[in-house]
């Protein structure tokens, strides 16, 4: 089984996967853990890790490609990231889990030690500058989402709930 999970940033992508895991024992690979350890390694913020990603798209590609590589050759896998559901082709399960930039704020906020208003400014600014790479190196349009098997709004069900809905996809293709 091979499962992609996207969404944008605070929407509960890294949540589920952690949840699904813990459940199926499936491996987890996540572009975010690895955008962020890299953006730590380089002493940068996001925002700024970002910003050096949208000049250089060699930071993009190598996650992508690498991602991309893992999550076809294995199977019972968990894939999180912004791509996974674009890249991994023979995906099982496409999952987008969704929230308001309101309630991904406050959790980013409480996630990164931020105040809710700067956590906002540097959601949506992350967005733009994501949305613009994906269009440009992929020709991703972020926002469809027609390719998901599933969307799911993070901000009316838990993660209990979510897992849930997960659950029973997961039941129903075995």
């Amino acid at each position: 089984m091979r499962i992609t999970i996207s969404g944008p940033p605070g929407s509960g992508t890294t949540s589920l996967a952690k949840y699904l895991v813990a459940r199926h024992g499936y491996a987890l690979i996540s572009a975010g853990e690895v955008f962020r350890t890299l953006a730590a390694e380089h002493e940068m913020d996001l925002a700024s890790f970002g910003t050096l990603a949208e000049k250089d798209d060699s930071v993009d590609r190598m996650i992508d490609s690498r991602q991309k590589e893992i999550g076809e050759a294995r199977d019972d896998i968990i894939i999180e990231g912004r791509l996974a559901g674009h890249m991994i082709d023979n995906a099982d399960i496409r999952i987008w889990i969704m929230a308001s930039v309101e309630c991904r704020s406050i959790r980013i906020s409480d996630r990164e030690g931020l105040d809710a208003q700067t956590a906002a400014e540097l959601t949506i600014e992350r967005e733009e500058c994501e949305a613009g790479r994906y269009l440009n190196y992929y020709g991703i349009d972020i926002g469809d989402l027609n390719i998901y098997d599933l969307v799911i709004n993070s901000e009316v069900w838990g993660i209990e709930e979510t897992g849930a809905i997960v659950d029973a996809a997961i039941a129903g293709i075995r």
